[in-house]
């Protein structure tokens, strides 16, 4: 893999500690600015909506600007907003942030996608993904627990300061590793682009990627409270059971990375199947703190390991969107990391308490597995039916 990859990851890793670092935080910032556990909750969800929004306009906007000048302007927009959320104590300020800095990460990981895949062979998109993931994964295993240990010591506002810092080198590593080069919006239309993303194939890929990341974030947003409320862990432990989820997220990103080119399938149908059974074994076990803690990193493992395989399948699919592929890849994996919190929050402030979330993971990966069916038996009566016409003409 190309070294300039890996600097992509560098910085995709400062954006990622700060989308998922109020997962050990939610519980700080809503003492501080008095509102509810749900509320702040809601601040993961105000950001992936930022994202879900902003990763097909930024990326159909930035078509007109080098790689470089577009991935330089979204991390410089991305810096300035963490400044101001670090600074203010208005919550709604701090939704704003979370938003606009969002638009800017939406619109830098959308290009950062298409950069990396064409940095390697055709044949390579999944282990190229699985390098630029790695940088979100690695924020879920350092940056993540990092974060929630900083919110203990210093107050959630030293996150915050910490992306910051992160971010400055990320800035001169762009600088560095990526090519100034042309504007990308002579190479296809944006009209031919619209039109390959109309592929049932992509599609599929896409609602699949969104379902299996909401049932992740859904957990994943309210683990802290997980472990404290209903394991009965204590405060204490949050980073460790945040840094087992993020380590086991980077194994499955790098092992899923290494088949998902030559073997989707057994990726997604078998992984699948265990995910789902994971979140229910996770929802029964819930009070055990031992179930917790190995749950954590099997379920990191299985939902990463999927998700990014149906992103690599996404691209596959929308070969022929070589700038909106990025975008809309990026917007459907954040439709699940807005609706997952979200639908995590309505079931907690419902009254259902902490494990309902849980719950709600394994009810999302099993739409998921009904619909992959679905159209996996859907495609093959098409493939059959068309056979038999042919033989029959013959």
């Amino acid at each position: 893999m190309p070294f300039g990859l890996y600097l992509l990851g560098l910085a995709v890793f400062a954006q990622g500690t700060s989308e998922f670092m109020l997962s050990g935080l939610v519980p700080d910032i809503a003492r501080d600015l008095r509102v509810s556990v749900p509320a702040a909750g809601a601040l993961t969800s105000a950001f992936a909506v930022g994202m879900v929004v902003g990763a097909p306009l930024m990326a159909a906007m930035s078509r007109r600007w080098s790689r470089r000048a577009a991935l330089l302007g979204f991390l410089g927009t991305f810096l300035a907003v963490h400044v101001v959320g670090a600074l203010t104590s208005s919550f709604g300020v701090l939704v704003a942030t979370r938003v606009v800095g969002a638009l800017a990460n939406a619109g830098f990981l959308a290009v950062a996608v298409v950069t990396a895949v064409g940095m390697v062979e055709a044949n390579a998109k999944g282990r190229a993904t699985s390098v630029l993931l790695g940088g979100v994964t690695v924020a879920c295993v350092a940056g993540v627990p990092g974060g929630a240990l900083l919110g203990q010591v210093w107050g959630w506002r030293s996150a915050f300061w910490a992306v910051v810092v992160l971010s400055v080198p990320a800035l001169f590593a762009i600088v560095r590793s990526v090519p100034g080069g042309g504007a990308d919006a002579a190479r296809v239309s944006v009209r031919g682009e619209v039109r390959a993303l109309g592929s049932p194939r992509l599609q599929v890929a896409l609602l699949l990627g969104a379902l299996v990341n909401g049932a992740t974030f859904c957990t994943f947003t309210y683990l802290a409270p997980v472990a404290i409320s209903v394991s009965g862990l204590g405060a204490s432990w949050v980073p460790a059971v945040l840094a087992l989820f993020g380590l086991g997220s980077f194994v499955g990103v790098t092992v899923a990375g290494r088949i998902a080119d030559a073997r989707p399938v057994p990726v997604l149908v078998i992984g699948g199947v265990a995910l789902l059974a994971g979140w229910v074994v996770f929802a029964l076990s819930a009070g055990n703190p031992v179930a917790v803690i190995v749950l954590a990193f099997v379920q990191g493992t299985l939902s990463f390991g999927v998700g990014s395989t149906l992103i690599t399948q996404a691209l596959y699919a929308a070969a022929d969107a070589p700038t909106l592929a990025g975008g809309f890849a990026t917007a459907a994996f954040n439709v699940g990391a807005a609706v997952g919190p979200w639908v995590g929050g309505v079931v907690i402030g419902a009254g259902l308490g902490y494990r309902a979330p849980l719950w709600v993971s394994a009810g999302l990966v099993g739409v998921a597995l009904v619909l992959g069916a679905a159209s996996r038996l859907s495609r093959t009566a098409r493939t059959d039916r068309a056979a038999r016409t042919a033989s029959s003409s013959a």
